[in-house]
């Protein structure tokens, strides 16, 4: 190789072989933004990008022959290059999977198992505990109920103080919740 050729080869990026390594940097295009979602949409598009890359390489592999050698070695780079992308974009990226979601996809399964078995248990601890709430309101309704046969003029002070504590809390939620010129704030249901 004279120096003309060797020259054109170092300014167009020549790698062996007579390859031409693309000089095409994604992350250079890609701007530098923090936002969670943007990066995941960054790695997810490169995820695209490198099963398209993986597909034209099966293509090629499959039909292969001599004339078909530098189109392969050129998806070859191209994928490595993707994948390398892939990786820099994935380090900005911090989402969290649960392992046992790993596993399931693992085994073959269907990941939404995972969130049908979560949902299901928060059902059964909810029923769990709305169970042991109910046996202390019971249990409170009970002891009142004793405490006035024995007490019967502390418990009506009790009560007394009670209502007037309940009294001041929702006059203390209310005055919470009304905006200065009057209103009451209303939730939005979503």
């Amino acid at each position: 190789m004279d120096s003309s050729q060797s020259a054109v080869t170092a300014g167009t990026g020549g790698g062996g072989n007579g390859m031409m390594i693309s000089q095409t940097n994604d992350t250079a295009a890609t701007p530098a933004v923090d936002d969670p979602k943007q990066n995941l949409n960054h790695v997810i598009n490169s995820i695209q990008k490198t099963l398209g890359l993986l597909h034209q390489l099966y293509l090629t592999v499959s039909s292969f022959n001599a004339a078909s050698q530098l189109p392969l070695l050129h998806r070859l780079n191209s994928l490595v290059t993707e994948l390398d992308n892939m990786v820099k974009l994935a380090e900005k990226c911090n989402v969290q999977i649960p392992m046992e979601v790993l596993n399931l996809i693992d085994d073959g399964k269907n990941p939404d198992e995972f969130t049908r078995d979560v949902i299901n248990s928060c059902i059964a601890k909810n029923q769990i505990t709305k169970g042991k709430t109910d046996a202390f309101k019971g249990l409170r309704k009970h002891l009142l109920e004793e405490l006035e046969q024995t007490f019967p003029d502390e418990v009506e002070s009790y009560r007394e103080i009670r209502a007037a504590s309940a009294a001041e809390s929702k006059r203390l939620a209310q005055a919470q919740s009304m905006l200065p010129n009057g209103d009451m704030k209303v939730k939005s249901e979503l």
